[in-house]
């Protein structure tokens, strides 16, 4: 258990809590609901989310990311329009914050483009594949959307995975 908790659970949890650090009653959007996504989730969830909303291409993953506080899902293939459109619509113009959790270069621009103008922040946890390239508006950085990346949720295994052992150890 140890070591799931010291790569993909710390990954996703510190995605959320240490680096997206969404206020209380935020929306957060989860791309990709595999380990590292439920552990986002759960990082959503400590810290306070309303809504947690899980984005995944396989819908059997949906009923397992409630138990991590996930309160709504898309799975882009049941929509006609982009992701990153169906989440403004849903959430008044965005969410406050977007951690993608996939490596999918596609997933990392939706979850850039689905963060709210003015103060919205997307974490990138994913490893791409090499030749992959982030291509987006420059507009969506005029406007104030905040893009940031991670490698092991900004844990220091040393110091800090005690305490998310310790967490882990309270349920």
């Amino acid at each position: 258990k140890v070591c799931v908790l010291s790569c993909g659970i710390s990954t996703g949890l510190g995605a959320t809590i240490n680096v997206a650090k969404p206020p209380k009653g935020s929306t957060v959007a989860i791309f990709g609901l595999g380990a590292v996504g439920l552990a986002a989730a759960e990082g959503a969830r400590i810290s306070g989310a309303s809504r947690i909303i899980g984005i995944d291409l396989n819908p059997n993953r949906f009923e397992e990311a409630k138990k991590f506080g996930c309160t709504e899902f898309i799975n882009p293939k049941d929509h006609d329009k982009p992701v990153q459109q169906v989440l403004a619509d849903m959430t008044n113009g965005g969410v406050d914050r977007s951690v993608e959790c996939t490596g999918n270069i596609h997933a990392m621009i939706q979850a850039f483009e689905c963060v709210h103008d003015g103060w919205g922040v997307a974490v990138l946890v994913g490893v791409p594949h090499k030749d992959a390239e982030f291509k987006t508006h420059p507009m969506n950085f005029l406007n104030e959307r905040t893009l940031k990346g991670t490698f092991f949720g900004n844990y220091k295994p040393r110091t800090d995975l005690p305490n998310v052992v310790e967490m882990y150890m309270k349920k």
